[in-house]
């Protein structure tokens, strides 16, 4: 699949770009075992069992909610997740790619449902930020969606959506570029299993490297 005269890339971040899929592993289960609750396996396991929102993720794993609720147990999961993310590093290539779209003249954005104050601490760790021109993130911890961030965003752009593309790595990623009307990649290194992210029917690659190899911009 070749996707022509895309002119902006919109690109999650946690599991796209970030590598940060074992660091979420071994942080829910500290979860889980304080809770009691049986630990995820595998990175396997965990891909499968993962999904937006977050909610519902964590009610998929076991946890009790009149035990501990969903707040405490989010301020629980960023007090282990956040300072030890600064030490993951970017996916295998993320360098090379963002640098190289940035100098074909694409414009680029990174849409997280993290919450802003912490994606910020986190993208500043690396030598990246001028290759974006915005950086959006939510008011709080939840990751709900980034659904209506999305739209607010795509609305104040003015591109046409055939110029668009959303670049990440979970089914919801899909959902959002469904709602924008807007391409999708999906990378399936990330977080959701390969399994999921086939069933959305969007492009589905294994590498962050592939992706080059897709988007071409129209010769003049």
């Amino acid at each position: 699949m070749i996707m022509k005269d895309i002119q902006y890339i919109i690109w999650d971040w946690n599991g796209t770009l970030l590598n940060d899929v074992s660091l979420c592993i071994t942080a829910i289960n500290h979860l889980l075992s304080q809770e009691g609750i049986p630990t995820v396996l595998d990175k396997e396991a965990y891909q499968k069992v993962f999904q937006f929102p977050i909610i519902q993720y964590y009610e998929k794993l076991g946890f009790d909610f009149t035990k501990s609720s969903f707040d405490t147990l989010s301020n629980q999961y960023m007090a282990y997740y956040q300072p030890k993310s600064l030490q993951c590093e970017l996916h295998e290539g993320a360098y090379d790619v963002l640098a190289n779209f940035h100098k074909q003249g694409y414009k680029q954005a990174i849409l997280s449902a993290s919450k802003l104050e912490n994606l910020l601490i986190q993208v500043r760790q690396y030598d990246i930020t001028e290759y974006f021109d915005h950086i959006l993130g939510l008011d709080n911890i939840h990751a709900h969606s980034k659904l209506q961030l999305a739209k607010n965003f795509f609305s104040s752009l003015h591109i046409d959506k055939e110029h668009v593309v959303v670049i990440g790595d979970s089914v919801h990623d899909s959902e959002v570029a469904k709602q924008l009307g807007c391409h999708c990649i999906l990378i399936a290194n990330g977080h959701e299993h390969k399994d999921k992210l086939l069933q959305t029917g969007c492009c589905v690659v294994d590498t962050i490297e592939e992706v080059a190899s897709i988007l071409k911009k129209e010769s003049k």
